[in-house]
């Protein structure tokens, strides 16, 4: 276990109010069942240890489409319920699963991410330029208007990318809130569906511009698995704009903080740092998921409808271990929060490329955070706004 720091206990303190203020009651459960690797409450199994949280995710069948589950959540949103021809990915089993992930692998590759850097990397220049002249920047506005351009140049919409960012964070936020325990929400899952709609028109192809136009890159992920399906589609966009929204922001204020910058500057350690601070913040940190059959899970007996809580900011250690470039956690713990197995997420190298360049940028005007507001309406654990500016 890290020994934190003066500067790590401050970055750990300011993190810790995203939960506390948004999810008070789920991060209190969380916290006071971790001392168990795995610990069940009736049908409920909550996961905490990274070898049980692999096995469940990899060696158990799971129901991908049940109610209250990521894949659940967005085929209910996503396709009204109709479990439309290819699925949403995260729903997906076998070959239709395969095929999917086949469609992104190119726009999401080394090859696809640099095509990628080439959009985002002028756009950080330019909205970073408020801390030279001593003036602030909201870094929460930037990674909306950084992730939407991103999903815009990805699949060749021509949308607005601040408007495709914000219909797709009020289509998770909705979807959420519609599959949250308790009685149903008056008006809830109509909300969830209205919202996805919006997202899916704005999404609608039409001729590529910037760097994805004329690519193979960009051809290859406009069309998702190759049906041209807008569920598909709106999917990704809710998937990239979420977590670089929740992210981003508390990447780099936990570096802030802690007096990262020293290390976001060295060209060595940078991507590393960018990795460990993707494992501490833990963008989804929670993933729920419905056995499809009876098994086990870290030597808990599991039956089929059962339902798991498996938490990736306690198998990836983020609880307990600092971002440390120089002693990182190893890969396999730091990938934990992306997932394990066919179903981790297709995009983490194009999230660390993203905060490493975020990092590049800021690391000369040593940035410090001057004011912060929780987000208590996101569909992941961030911040509402977050401001910086130069530090000295």
């Amino acid at each position: 276990m890290t020994a934190h720091g003066p500067s790590q206990a401050a970055a750990r303190r300011r993190d810790r109010r995203v939960y506390l203020r948004a999810h008070p009651l789920l991060f209190a459960l969380l916290a006071a069942t971790r001392g168990r690797p795995v610990r069940r409450f009736g049908r409920t199994v909550l996961v905490h240890d990274a070898a049980a949280y692999r096995e469940a995710l990899t060696r158990l069948p799971l129901d991908r489409t049940a109610a209250g589950t990521t894949g659940g959540a967005a085929r209910a949103a996503l396709t009204g319920g109709a479990g439309e021809a290819g699925g949403v990915l995260f729903d997906q089993e076998g070959g239709a699963h395969r095929d999917g992930r086949r469609g992104l692998a190119v726009g999401l590759g080394a090859a696809g991410v640099e095509e990628l850097r080439a959009v985002w990397r002028p756009l950080l220049v330019h909205r970073l330029a408020p801390l030279a002249r001593g003036g602030e920047v909201d870094l929460v506005e930037l990674a909306r208007e950084l992730s939407g351009t991103v999903v815009c140049a990805l699949l060749g919409s021509r949308a607005e990318p601040r408007a495709v960012a914000t219909a797709a964070a009020e289509a998770a936020a909705a979807s959420v809130r519609d599959h949250l325990p308790g009685p149903p929400r008056p008006g809830g899952k109509s909300a969830a569906v209205r919202t996805a709609d919006r997202l899916r028109v704005l999404l609608r192809p039409g001729p590529a511009t910037g760097a994805a136009a004329g690519s193979d890159a960009g051809t290859d992920a406009r069309s998702g698995s190759g049906s041209g399906d807008e569920a598909l589609r709106a999917m990704l966009a809710v998937a990239a704009v979420n977590t670089t929204v929740a992210a981003l922001p508390r990447a780099v204020a936990w570096c802030a903080d802690a007096g990262l910058w020293e290390d976001a500057a060295d060209a060595r350690l940078r991507p590393v740092l960018a990795g460990e601070l993707l494992r501490v913040t833990a963008a989804s940190p929670l993933l729920p998921r419905v056995t499809a059959a009876d098994g086990s899970v870290g030597g808990c007996p599991v039956r089929g409808g059962d339902r798991l809580l498996l938490v990736a900011r306690h198998a990836a250690e983020a609880h307990r271990r600092d971002p440390d470039a120089r002693r990182p956690a190893a890969p396999d713990a730091a990938q934990l929060v992306f997932g394990a197995g066919p179903h981790a997420c297709p995009g983490a190298r194009l999230a660390r490329a993203q905060l490493a360049d975020v990092l590049e940028e800021l690391a000369p005007y040593r940035p410090v955070v001057t004011r912060a507001r929780v987000d208590r309406r996101a569909a992941l654990p961030g911040w509402r706004s977050l401001k910086v500016r130069a530090g000295a």
